[in-house]
């Protein structure tokens, strides 16, 4: 089943807080400025933001007529069948698909253990583990 991975929406409707395609990376805007058009030109939209997976800053110019990648972030529940090391196999609650997660180097994620829930993302082509449920 294909699923389109990103919706487009006008460069001038992003605002803080908003998530945002840039350099093929699911990024969280942090700021959105629209400078004024000039004399012969457009309104610019500057946007600075961080990215969801590598906590990476990015910077995007563009004009605010055009449209800007937006990603359809899924939030999805599954169940831990096993650990090992910093990864966890994990079935889909909803379609039972079975598959890998690296979990997160944080201290929520110290007691993580078969049987629990956890919440994950599915962001663009990549899955990422959140919480425990």
């Amino acid at each position: 089943m294909f699923m389109a991975r990103y919706k487009f929406e006008h460069a001038t409707s992003i605002k803080k807080g908003d998530y945002i395609v840039i350099d093929d990376e699911a990024c969280e805007v942090t700021k959105a400025r629209v400078s004024t058009a000039g004399k012969h030109g457009h309104a610019k939209v500057n946007i600075t933001a961080k990215g969801l997976l590598d906590d990476k800053k990015r910077n995007m110019i563009v004009p605010g007529d055009e449209e800007v990648k937006v990603p359809i972030i899924d939030k999805r529940n599954a169940q831990v069948l096993s650990i090992d090391g910093d990864k966890a196999k994990v079935m889909d609650m909803e379609t039972y698909d079975n598959f890998q997660l690296s979990i997160p180097d944080n201290d929520e994620f110290d007691d993580l253990a078969s049987g629990q829930t956890v919440l994950y993302w599915q962001i663009l082509d990549d899955k990422v583990m959140k919480e425990i449920k």
